[in-house]
């Protein structure tokens, strides 16, 4: 069974800057897609970046682009997201998820499309 954990989230004013953390456990195949969402109050769930474990794909939406960067650590089996130049629209519960497979495209990621692995959530909190 996979397990994801995340941690990382909290509160900050905008402009500065958080670093996510996805520790996964229970993962039997390196072809997987792990991805990053969140979710606002009111609104629905959507991707964030997603990752295919070959480091070949990566996606941003375009909301984030320029300010976070999704990396993997092989290692310690852990996948971060560093949120840089944080607005107040960045406020949201954050998800990591996994999906087994190639990556299917910017829509599986927008939408969590075939990911059936879900993470607790880390709440981030952006002030003024």
């Amino acid at each position: 069974e996979v397990q994801l954990v995340e941690s990382g989230g909290g509160l900050v004013q905008a402009g500065g800057s958080l670093r996510l953390s996805c520790a996964a456990s229970g993962l039997t195949s390196d072809n997987y897609v792990i991805g990053w969402f969140r979710q606002a109050p009111g609104k629905r769930r959507v991707g964030v970046s997603c990752m295919h474990t070959s480091g070949n794909t990566t996606y941003y939406a375009d909301s984030v682009k320029g300010r976070f960067t999704i990396s993997r650590d092989n290692v310690k089996n852990t996948v971060y997201l560093q949120m840089n130049s944080l607005k107040l629209e960045d406020t949201a519960v954050y998800y990591c998820a996994t999906q087994v497979g190639s990556y299917q495209g910017s829509y599986f990621c927008t939408y969590g499309l075939g990911f059936g692995s879900w993470g607790q959530g880390t709440q981030v909190t952006v002030s003024s």
